[in-house]
């Protein structure tokens, strides 16, 4: 999709050398390919302390019974 945006021209270009980036389009490209994996991390970064868990829980009883009961 066709966009034109008002950037400032000396941070896309201090982006585009930082990143190695070859065109402008590539420096917006990433920019926001990292905006969003840093605020999907934020939300996940909220739910810890969230999540109760069972302090008798044994992940290595449930793996062996997972074992036995799978089909061969």
């Amino acid at each position: 999709m066709a966009t034109n945006l008002a950037l400032d021209d000396k941070l896309i270009e201090e982006a585009r050398q930082l990143g190695g980036q070859r065109t402008k389009k590539d420096v917006v490209t990433q920019a926001l390919q990292e905006y969003v994996q840093r605020r999907k991390q934020l939300k996940l970064l909220e739910c810890f302390g969230a999540v109760e868990y069972d302090d008798d829980y044994d992940y290595k009883t449930q793996r062996s019974v997972a074992r036995t009961s799978a089909p061969v």
